[in-house]
């Protein structure tokens, strides 16, 4: 069973990047978008076998989650059932028959971290739904998360280390959830391996690979026996992330 994952950072521009053709060759089951920027209607885009379920932000051109699926769910949830973080279309989740498919798009810091008060309750307010999904049964959690969570993850970390994405206080709230039970597929896998998911559009920072890993697949501890692959696409253009992709077995 496949998963991809990919922020496209604003989906209609994306599709005249290749969009279509990059999901029709990477041929997942699921495939998971953040920072769709869309409201319904504005793009036609379907795909023979797949079903769609979108969660657009209030706000026109901005965030906004879908996931593509074969598979049809049991149910559809969006949002995480509090007011406070539903207006900004960051979550979908699908049940399915052994485990729950969360994708996210966490709420960006910003720029001198004018936001992460907010971000650390969203992040709270996060952790426990998945938590509370967790009881239920496994969870696969995926979407740009918007941290860098250990040095190795990203190419600068010393001039980084109160910039958005890379402060203490989100990296811990990464180590808490994974404290909760859950399992950073693509470091678990590779331990020591370094590769980026994305990439500033300035200063060449892509030629140059001086890159961030802030897109994740992150499993239930007890589905991790299942996961087969985890690997991050960095060949594939069309967004200044590239997609990241999750195999687990059936």
């Amino acid at each position: 069973m496949k998963f991809i994952s990919w922020n496209v950072n604003g989906l209609r521009a994306c599709e005249g990047k290749g969009f279509s053709d990059i999901f029709r060759q990477l041929d997942a089951d699921f495939f998971c978008l953040q920072e769709t920027k869309m409201q319904p209607g504005q793009l036609d885009l379907q795909f023979e076998g797949y079903q769609s379920y979108w969660n657009s932000a209030e706000k026109k051109g901005y965030s906004g989650t879908a996931i593509f699926t074969r598979r049809q769910p049991l149910h559809v949830e969006y949002g995480i059932g509090i007011d406070l973080h539903d207006h900004e279309g960051r979550v979908v989740t699908l049940e399915m028959n052994d485990f729950f498919l969360v994708c996210c798009y966490t709420p960006n810091s910003q720029d001198g971290l004018k936001r992460l008060e907010y971000r650390m309750s969203w992040e709270d307010a996060f952790r426990s739904y998945l938590k509370r999904l967790d009881r239920q049964k496994p969870v696969i959690l995926c979407g740009d998360l918007n941290v860098a969570h250990e040095e190795i993850d990203i190419k600068n970390p010393k001039t980084n280390r109160r910039n958005a994405g890379f402060t203490d206080e989100e990296r811990e709230k990464f180590s808490d959830l994974l404290a909760c039970g859950f399992k950073d597929t693509f470091r678990t896998l590779h331990p020591d391996q370094v590769t980026y998911s994305w990439w500033s559009y300035r200063f060449q920072a892509r030629e140059k690979n001086a890159g961030w890993r802030i897109d994740y697949f992150v499993v239930s501890d007890r589905l991790m026996p299942r996961v087969s692959d985890a690997c991050i696409h960095t060949d594939i253009f069309g967004s200044d992330h590239c997609p990241v992709e999750l195999t687990l077995e059936e």
